[in-house]
């Protein structure tokens, strides 16, 4: 028995049309939530790239903050205050004159024989050798030494450069007017460890009176810090950097303070910090001559309490790697639009000339079609 047949006759004009109808507005919605999709993605990994510098900057304000703690806390110990006082009855009785004298004979004649005996008494004392223990119970502690009112060295882990501390920046901040202050200095080098290292400065206060004794001043070893920001873990492009408030980079993969690089992203940054809505975004697209890059920072906080370390926190990926999980399928939805584009044109030409067509071949059969007569019509 035959199957009857189903013969469904469109038009081509309302194929057109209704093709016209559902393909354009489809296409132009798949560019929009692709758009849409490729906005969202970049605020998620401007959002992680912030909560990573966030994280960091945290990490690196605990490490300045426990160091500045351990060495505030050897300054209360009480060896340390009786190493001063042993130093300053030493000097009962004596005009500041000659005090003054006996000083800057001893320091003129730091570097050579006549004063080491001073040195040996002064690194052998009960006091020193606790300075020492204190080193190897935390081995981040470079040197420390103590010094009394006047600046002189009253005990010490080694022979320092100097009996008068010459750091006069440090030596105020510390005295802070005579209420006592801490001091942390930026980034240095020595030579003589090979280690990089920040200058920790701490008062030492009489009890009961806080009346200004003296200091207790310590080399720390930040290297431990900064190989923190020189790991490659998030893509080729990416990299995370300990950047100073004016752009230096203090450290990133394949650079360290010495090198005093500047870099590109903090002009931008810079600019974005000034804003409230900047700050709390906490990311921001930076137009590079390499092209745009992801940029998520933070600030260690660490500048009111310790003006040497204006710190920030950059994470910085280029955009193409950061958003190359939609980069596929927003290229695919592109062609997609431009092929339907493209059949629709197709479709319309073909459509006209076919039109065309059929118009000229009605006129042609009108052409050869004889005029009909009256005769022949009656």
């Amino acid at each position: 028995m035959p199957f009857d047949t189903l013969e469904i006759r469109i038009s081509l004009q309302k194929l057109l049309i209704g093709l016209i109808l559902v393909i354009v507005p489809l296409s132009f919605v798949g560019l929009y939530l692709t758009s849409q999709a490729d906005t969202s993605l970049q605020q998620t990994v401007g959002a992680h790239f912030k909560s990573i510098a966030q994280a960091e900057g945290m990490a690196t304000s605990q490490f300045i903050n426990d160091r500045v703690l351990d060495i505030a806390t050897l300054s209360r110990n009480p060896a340390v205050a009786d190493a001063i006082t042993a130093a300053q009855r030493s000097r009962k009785g004596l005009d500041d004159s000659v005090i003054t004298a006996r000083v800057e004979k001893i320091e003129s004649s730091w570097e050579t024989p006549q004063v080491d005996p001073l040195v040996k008494g002064i690194l052998s004392s009960p006091t020193s050798q606790l300075l020492r223990r204190h080193r190897e119970a935390e081995p981040r502690i470079l040197k420390v030494l103590v010094a009394d009112e006047t600046g002189a060295t009253v005990a010490a882990t080694d022979k320092p450069l100097h009996y008068v501390q010459p750091n006069e920046v440090l030596w105020n901040a510390v005295y802070g007017e005579g209420r006592g202050g801490i001091y942390v200095s930026e980034i240095r080098y020595d030579d003589q460890t090979k280690a990089n290292y920040v200058e920790i400065g701490a008062p030492v206060l009489e009890d009961g009176t806080r009346r200004f004794m003296g200091a207790v001043n310590t080399l720390v070893n930040v290297s431990s810090l900064l190989s923190r920001f020189q790991r490659e873990e998030i893509g080729e492009t990416a990299r995370i950097m300990l950047v100073r408030d004016d752009g230096t980079v203090m450290s990133a993969l394949n650079v360290d303070p010495s090198l005093r690089l500047k870099t590109d992203e903090y002009a931008t940054v810079h600019d974005v910090l000034g804003t409230p809505q900047g700050r709390q975004a906490g990311y921001v697209v930076a137009n590079m001559r390499g092209g745009n890059r992801i940029v998520g920072f933070a600030d260690t906080g660490l500048k009111r309490a310790y003006p040497n370390l204006g710190w920030l926190i950059l994470v910085s990926q280029d955009e193409r790697e950061a958003l190359a999980p939609l980069l596929g399928l927003s290229r695919f939805a592109l062609l997609m639009v431009v092929l339907a584009l493209l059949m629709l044109t197709l479709l319309t030409v073909y459509f006209f000339l076919h039109r065309r067509q059929r118009l000229e071949d009605i006129e042609v059969q009108a052409a050869e079609q004889p005029p009909t007569t009256g005769a022949a019509a009656a």
